[in-house]
């Protein structure tokens, strides 16, 4: 398998929100995210060629339905239904359009609305699986799933709640210079701990706020990115597996395990010359998994990692989601898997909406989403590098 990702720039990112509820729909998130994008980078709306969409509420429309909706023709289509991994792996899917010639500009955008009561009719239609296999058993939605896997990674690892908290006290901290950050407002581990159970071991601040809003960037060629005269970032690798490990009776483990040694590699560098990393944080578990299996310690020693690293963006340790991640900026739908590779894109070209990581030249960003009834089976992760370095 060809790790050859050279020529394709990665550029313009784009947030649009966040709102904790929207009479907008999805598809107006979606839309405005590429009017945006397209300003941004100075490109006119016919030489975009090429869409790739990732959205839990535009159903029943879908990537199809948008390039009539905003009078789009594209030559490259892509609807990838794998929220926190789309992101990348639509990146992934995209650069070999360009490399290609497929598509000329691509846009990758995820954007979801959130109305009253919304978050639970989400929940009841998310999974036929899901609402077959368990609901029947009144386990219904993520809050349940996530409070297994952090009881069996407690129990297997030696975990506690304070290792949790680190994790989200921290990015509350990088949250508090973001604007556009939904949870702003000081977290310390008292009131960490003291916060409402939701699903023992799972409680409030261990589970995202759901909202509305869109996250999105461009793909094109690096000759198209410098005629542009706007900064862009190069991909140096990226990878993705899909249930990965079914063998594991609980998963304590992602597809990031299965690539990790290949993905850097390619890249030609280590877990120690990462600058930050943004991972996917539904659930602080899955931020420490993440940490283990992409190699930045022993499986099972992140516990003992986050008590011993600093998180925050100038903190002078491992930057962890600079933005605040979706802990404390928000989860908007299946945006929420775009917003890491967004961040990323702004931290490496010194366009951030909070706290510029000093020095910044090369991250990684994983993807983790689409949870069935007791896992998620989509595990994706990219080395992205500012293109001067």
């Amino acid at each position: 398998m060809s790790q050859d990702y050279s020529g394709v720039a990665l550029l313009a990112p784009t947030t649009v929100g966040y709102q904790r509820y929207s009479d907008h729909g999805a598809a107006w998130f979606i839309g405005r995210c590429v009017a945006d994008l397209l300003a941004g980078a100075g490109v006119a709306k016919d030489e975009l060629d090429g869409l790739a969409v990732s959205s839990m509420t535009l159903a029943p429309d879908s990537a199809v339905s948008l390039t009539e909706h905003f009078g789009l023709t594209t030559r490259w289509l892509e609807h990838v239904p794998m929220g926190g991994a789309a992101a990348v792996v639509s990146l992934r899917r995209a650069a070999r359009a360009i490399q290609a010639g497929d598509a000329r500009v691509i846009a990758c955008v995820a954007g979801d609305t959130n109305r009253k009561g919304g978050f639970r009719d989400a929940i009841e239609n998310f999974s036929v699986f899901s609402r077959q296999a368990v609901y029947p058993y009144g386990a219904a939605g993520p809050n349940v799933v996530f409070a297994l896997i952090t009881r069996a990674y407690m129990a297997e690892f030696g975990a506690t709640r304070e290792d949790f908290g680190r994790i989200c006290i921290a990015q509350r901290e990088n949250a508090s210079h973001n604007p556009v950050a939904l949870l702003r407002d000081p977290l310390d581990m008292q009131t960490y701990l003291d916060a409402r159970p939701i699903a023992e071991p799972v409680h409030l601040f261990d589970c995202v706020l759901p909202c509305a809003g869109a996250e999105g960037f461009l793909v094109t060629s690096v000759e198209r990115a410098r005629s542009l005269d706007v900064p862009f970032v190069e991909i140096l690798a990226v990878d993705e597996r899909h249930n990965a490990f079914p063998e594991d009776p609980v998963q304590l483990r992602g597809g990031w395990a299965m690539f990790r040694d290949e993905l850097y590699a390619a890249a030609g560098l280590g877990p120690g010359d990462m600058n930050f990393v943004q991972a996917y944080d539904d659930y602080p578990v899955i931020a420490l998994q993440q940490l283990e299996d992409l190699g930045f310690c022993d499986k099972g020693a992140g516990p003992e990692f986050v008590r011993h690293t600093e998180l925050t963006c100038t903190g002078g340790g491992l930057p962890l989601n600079t933005c605040g991640g979706q802990l404390s900026a928000g989860q908007a739908g299946f945006a929420g898997g775009h917003l890491g590779t967004v961040e990323a894109i702004r931290q490496l070209t010194g366009q951030v909406l909070g706290q510029q990581v000093p020095d910044a030249s090369v991250g990684i960003v994983s993807g983790y989403g689409m949870v069935n009834y007791d896992r998620c089976l989509c595990s994706a992760a990219a080395i992205l590098r500012r293109a001067d370095s």
